[in-house]
């Protein structure tokens, strides 16, 4: 399970950075903070993640 959620915590970052260069290509504001949300809540996820395999039993 957790490999697949680091997958997906990559995926959502790299999402947010491709939503974050088009809105910066267009200069759609809108899109630029998607991006940053997206992005955001990727780290969020790869952090929780590194937590997580910290206190995982050895």
């Amino acid at each position: 399970m957790a490999a697949d959620e680091k997958a997906q915590a990559t995926g959502e970052q790299a999402k947010g950075k491709i939503k974050k260069a088009a809105g910066d290509a267009v200069g759609n504001e809108s899109l630029q903070a998607e991006g940053r949300t997206e992005e955001t809540k990727g780290d969020a996820r790869k952090a929780k993640e590194a937590i997580k395999d910290v206190f995982k039993p050895k």
